[in-house]
C-alpha cells in the first residue's frame, strides 16, 4: 500500500480537461471530462475531482466521476475550465476555453391582432413579433414608419414578444416592422400596414351657381365633403330624396356632381358619406331657380296637362248638364205660354131682333152688335171686332151692313179673319 503511494508520487501526473462537444451551442448539454495521464493502474486508491469554471466551483464539490454533465449551457457559460484531483498532493489540468455558440435569430415576423392591420379607432392593437430560430435572450424591437421611430423595447429569453397599443387613433394608421438581436446584430421583420378604420362624419353639402340667382340653364355643382372618415368614401347626392348619382373619392376628401338645371329642379338637395363602417347624411340645402316668362307658361301648360283629363271632363258632364237645364227651361216656357189647344171661343151671340113697326112715328135706331175674337201671337194678343148694325127695313131690303174695326197688322188681320171664317185651330194658324 505504501509502495503504491510512493509509485504515485514519483510518476508524474498530468491532467487535461476535454469538452464534449468542443463547441457546444447554446441551449445544448455539454459533458466535461476530466482525464490523466498516464492512466492510472488499478489501485486501492480512490481518486477524485473537481471542475471550475473562470474560478468557481462547478457542481456540488468533490466527486469521485471525473466527468460533469451540464444539462444546458448558456452564452454566459462561455470562459475558462479545468479540473483538479486529489491524491497525496492536488494535481490541476491545464486550463481550457470553452466557447458556447450561440444560434443567431432568423425569420423575425411580425403580426397584429386584430389580423390583417384593421382595427377600429379607439379598440386595442397588438404587435406580435416573433422568431423561427434564435437561443439566448433575445432583444425586440418595435418601430413605427419607414423612419424607424422606435415605440418599444423588450428583452426575454423567447422566441415571440407583444407590444400593445391599448386605444389606437386615426395617425396609428401606418407601416410598423420589428426587430429581434441575440448578440449577432439586429435582424429586422417586413412591414406591416396597420389600417385605423374610422367612420366618416357628417358631410357638408355647399352648391355652386355661376350667379347669385340660378337660373334654367345653368349648370351647379354640387360639393359634399366628409372631414373625417377613412378612405375611401363613396358620396351620394340626392334631390328631394331621389337620387341624383354617386362619385367615388378613394383619398378621401370631397366629390363633386355637376348638375344642368331645369325649371323642376327647384327644391331641396342633400347627400350621403359612407366608407363601409358607418354612413352620414348632410343638412338639406333649398335651391331657387328662376324659370324665363316663356318657361312659366311651358312649365304650366305641362302642369295644366296634368289634370287636363280630369278638368275636360267635368266640364263636358258640365255643360252636357246645362244644355239639358236649358232645354228644359225652354220647353217649359213655351208651354207656359202657349194657349190651351183648341181654346174655346165665345160663341157669337145672335143679334136679337127689335120689333118693327110699319108706320112707327120714328124710326127705331138698331143696336150695334159687336162679336170678338182673339188671336195670341206671341208676347201680344189681338182682337177681331165686328160692328154689325142693323138699319131699318126699306123697301129694298138689303143684307146688313158690317163694320169691321181693323187695328191690326194686315198679316194678323188676315189670320184673324180666317180663323173667324172657318174656325180652324189657333195652333195651326200661329
Amino acid at each position: 500500500m505504501l509502495l503504491r503511494l510512493l509509485l504515485l508520487l514519483c510518476v508524474s501526473l498530468e491532467l487535461f480537461l476535454t469538452a464534449s462537444p468542443s463547441h457546444p451551442v447554446e441551449g445544448n448539454p455539454v459533458t466535461l471530462t476530466c482525464k490523466i495521464q498516464p492512466p492510472p493502474q488499478k489501485s486501492d486508491v480512490q481518486l477524485q475531482f473537481l471542475f471550475f469554471r473562470n474560478g468557481q466551483t462547478l457542481g456540488s464539490g468533490w466527486s469521485t466521476s471525473p466527468e460533469l454533465q451540464i444539462a444546458t449551457v448558456r452564452r454566459e457559460d462561455s470562459g475558462y475550465y479545468w479540473c483538479e484531483t486529489q491524491t497525496l498532493k492536488p494535481i490541476a489540468s491545464w486550463r481550457t476555453q470553452i466557447n458556447v455558440q450561440r444560434v443567431p435569430v432568423s425569420d423575425v415576423n411580425l403580426k397584429t391582432k386584430p389580423p390583417e392591420g384593421q382595427v377600429m379607432e379607439g379598440d386595442k392593437l397588438v404587435l406580435i413579433c416573433s422568431v423561427a430560430n434564435g437561443t439566448g435572450s433575445i432583444t425586440f424591437f418595435w418601430y413605427k414608419g419607414t423612419l424607424g421611430l422606435n415605440l418599444a423595447t423588450k428583452n426575454q429569453r423567447s422566441l415571440t414578444a407583444e407590444f400593445e397599443i391599448p386605444a389606437v387613433q386615426e395617425n396609428d394608421t401606418e407601416s410598423y416592422y420589428c426587430a429581434a438581436d441575440n448578440g449577432y446584430g439586429p435582424s429586422p421583420s417586413g412591414l406591416v400596414s396597420v389600417t385605423v378604420r374610422v367612420p366618416v362624419s357628417q358631410p357638408i353639402l355647399t352648391l355652386t351657381a355661376p350667379r347669385v340667382q340660378a337660373m334654367v340653364g345653368d349648370v351647379v355643382e354640387l360639393h359634399c365633403e366628409a372631414f373625417r372618415g377613412s378612405p375611401p368614401i363613396l358620396y351620394q347626392f340626392y334631390h328631394e330624396d331621389v337620387t341624383l348619382g354617386h362619385r367615388l373619392a378613394p383619398s378621401g376628401g370631397r366629390a363633386s356632381f355637376n348638375l344642368s338645371l331645369t325649371a323642376e329642379h327647384s327644391g331641396s338637395y342633400s347627400c350621403e358619406a359612407n366608407n363601409g363602417v358607418g354612413d352620414q347624411h348632410s343638412e338639406v340645402v333649398t335651391l331657387n331657380i328662376t324659370v324665363p316668362i316663356q318657361d312659366r307658361g311651358n312649365l304650366q301648360d305641362r302642369r295644366d296637362r296634368l289634370t287636363s283629363g280630369v278638368i275636360e271632363g267635368m266640364l263636358c258632364a258640365l255643360g252636357a248638364a246645362m244644355m239639358t237645364l236649358i232645354l228644359c227651361y225652354w220647353l217649359k216656357r213655351k208651354i207656359g205660354r202657349r194657349p190651351p189647344r183648341n181654346p174655346p171661343r165665345s160663341p157669337p151671340r145672335s143679334v136679337p131682333q127689335e120689333p118693327k113697326y110699319l108706320n112707327s112715328p120714328s124710326p127705331v135706331q138698331p143696336k150695334p152688335v159687336y162679336e170678338n175674337v182673339n188671336v195670341v201671337h206671341g208676347d201680344d194678343i189681338y182682337s177681331l171686332v165686328y160692328h154689325i148694325q142693323q138699319e131699318q127695313e126699306s123697301a129694298a131690303v138689303g143684307p146688313p151692313r158690317t163694320h169691321v174695326e181693323n187695328k191690326v197688322p194686315s198679316d194678323i188681320y188676315s189670320r184673324l179673319k180666317k180663323a173667324n171664317d172657318t174656325d180652324v185651330d189657333y195652333e195651326d194658324a200661329m
